[in-house]
């Protein structure tokens, strides 16, 4: 899930994803508001990562954009909420750029790429440059992009999921811009090749595909994910495809209107002696 408001009730679940925006624009009680929201929902664990809406979480931008009435400790405060008591007791877990292992009530172990940035735009939070590349060592990179990567997203077999704000390029990125996803991440991507990544950022692009790695094309064959209410169901071999979900509850006129999605993978089973 990504963005604001649910407008329907959840089954339970192992694990929820929210994928940022857990804000329209940050601010203490609205951080406070989104972990309450979370803690309503029937999981042991809340994966979050922040959105370019969540302003305060990103410490430099903060420092750099202050409006009358804001204050530094604002970052702090915002922080505490997201890492302090409430979100413990709502099961909520707050990350940041890079790679993640969580063992489940279920027995099985997660393991989970993240990052909140996203190419800039109207000079939002969690931003980089277009010619820049978060997400690949200098020898991925496309050609003309500068690597300034300090969590690169692994190779394939690292990771189950990939969790980012944004979309890749030409992946449920389509709006009125054109298609606003990043080439860098879907280099990334292409690399990885998780069981599923899932993003926001794009309220358009809405939906779900599969990704085919085995076909000719330079970057997967697309094809919409057999979809009932939003439920899927993971029968595809690690590796050959991805699962690809903008999961934007708000529409493109900021409504609230998209269901959160409901996903089924096989995970490996972690070690007895294992602890998350």
């Amino acid at each position: 899930m990504d963005d604001h408001p649910l407008n329907s009730s959840l089954p339970a679940a192992d694990v929820v994803l929210h994928c940022g925006d857990l804000t329209h624009c940050g601010g203490t009680s609205s951080y406070k508001k989104a972990i309450k929201l979370l803690a309503s929902i029937d999981a042991k664990l809340k994966l979050v990562i922040a959105g370019n809406h969540d302003l305060e979480l990103d410490n430099g931008f903060w420092k750099t954009h202050l409006d009358e009435g804001d204050e530094l400790e604002d970052h702090d405060e915002a922080m505490e909420v997201m890492r302090g008591k409430l979100a413990r007791d709502a099961g909520v877990v707050y990350l940041e750029e890079g790679i993640r292992s969580f063992k489940l009530e279920n027995g099985a172990r997660l393991s989970i790429y993240t990052s909140p940035y996203t190419p800039a735009f109207n000079d939002w939070a969690f931003a980089y440059q277009h010619d820049q590349d978060r997400f690949n060592k200098p020898q991925d990179t496309l050609d003309g992009i500068t690597s300034i990567a300090e969590n690169p997203m692994p190779d394939f077999g690292e990771v189950d999921v990939v969790m980012t704000h944004g979309p890749p390029k030409g992946i449920l990125d389509h709006c009125a811009q054109g298609d606003a996803g990043c080439p860098n991440l879907l280099q990334a991507i292409t690399r990885a090749r998780p069981l599923l990544h899932c993003f926001g950022h794009i309220h358009e692009g809405s939906g779900a595909v599969l990704v085919d790695w085995g076909s000719s094309e330079p970057c997967g064959e697309r094809t919409s994910a057999n979809i009932s209410k939003a439920a899927i169901t993971q029968d595809f071999v690690h590796g050959e495809k991805s699962l690809m979900i903008n999961a934007a509850i708000n529409d493109a006129v900021n409504t609230p209107s998209n269901n959160p999605w409901v996903v089924d993978l096989l995970l490996p089973r972690a070690a007895l002696d294992e602890t998350t």
